[in-house]
């Protein structure tokens, strides 16, 4: 667990949980989820609140979606947040949960939750602004969270065009299909994830008690900003991934008419001389062409005429 006091723009690292919460800036307890069992007894000692069984519960489901819920006491916020491997679209999320107290942060999060890594050295460091209220550094963290969703535009996108190439190649036959499932697929998910996490901040905005003043609401509204643009890609890559999809079918049947076209071009045209060879191969005694000295090279001749005519005619009416 680590403790930091956060009074005045100072953040101060604490050895030890103090005896009672500060009368001014607030205390971030960070607990790494499974490491320390007792942070529900840690909380009760320090506030005299005790923490609902249900959300004691919640806290430890890994698969719990984004969540807001509160009681007269706190506010619990759950937020799903990618993990560090995810770096190619492959959705492994983690859940982070924030619990809100009056004058007291506790965060319960990934051993490697990236997110708290980044944050708490700046914070150390004063590289970023300092939060004067709990609320506000919840804010900053599920910030870090939705920016790594953003930060994964690239490889999404990176995928997208290795398969589009190959989608549209005329000179190669498709048929990497589960490639394209798993990346719709990944969208609908990323876009469900973000959907619960717009459903959790406005559940949080509209029930906390929290007061917003225009700083804290403008950053509210920039955080939920930020969630809608990573729906808003997501829904943008489906449709270009449906009508891309779309677009390889159509080119393929417009193939495949080209080569069916051609092929009925070239019956229609030997049909006519196939008709005239099976004429002079009929086995008749008496056939009066079959007595001419150049009836060869006319009937020869009459077959290259026709079959040229009818391929001039074939262009002329722009059917090859």
């Amino acid at each position: 667990m680590d403790i930091l006091l956060i009074n005045h723009q100072q953040v101060t690292p604490l050895e030890a949980i103090p005896a009672h919460l500060p009368d001014t800036g607030f205390l971030w307890l960070d607990i790494v989820r499974g490491e320390d069992m007792n942070w529900p007894q840690h909380v009760r000692q320090l506030t005299g609140i005790s923490i609902h069984e249900r959300h004691l519960r919640d806290s430890e489901n890994l698969e719990h979606p984004s969540y807001y819920d509160g009681t007269q006491d706190y506010e619990m916020l759950i937020f799903r947040g990618l993990s560090p491997a995810d770096q190619t679209g492959d959705f492994q999320t983690r859940p982070a949960v924030f619990f809100v107290l009056e004058h007291l942060l506790l965060t319960i999060r990934p051993a490697d939750s990236v997110s708290v890594s980044l944050i708490k050295p700046r914070l150390l460091d004063k590289t970023v602004r300092i939060p004067r209220r709990p609320a506000g550094l919840m804010h900053q963290l599920m910030t870090y969270m939705v920016d790594r969703y953003l930060a994964l535009r690239e490889p999404l996108l990176d995928r997208y065009d290795e398969w589009r190439r190959d989608l549209l190649d005329p000179r190669r036959d498709f048929s990497d299909w589960m490639a394209v499932m798993d990346y719709t697929s990944d969208l609908r998910k990323l876009e469900r994830l973000c959907d619960e996490q717009i459903t959790a901040l406005q559940a949080w905005r509209e029930d906390t008690d929290t007061e917003f003043d225009d700083h804290l609401t403008v950053r509210f509204n920039d955080l939920v900003e930020h969630v809608q643009r990573v729906i808003k890609f997501a829904e943008d890559q489906k449709n270009e991934a449906e009508a891309l999809v779309q677009l390889h079918f159509s080119a393929v049947a417009h193939r495949t008419n080209e080569i069916v076209r051609v092929l009925t071009v070239l019956s229609a045209i030997f049909l006519p001389l196939t008709f005239i060879a099976g004429i002079f191969g009929m086995n008749f005694e008496h056939m009066p062409e079959l007595k001419l000295e150049y009836a060869y090279f006319f009937t020869l001749g009459g077959m290259a005429i026709l079959a040229i005519g009818l391929l001039v005619l074939f262009r002329f009416k722009k059917w090859l």
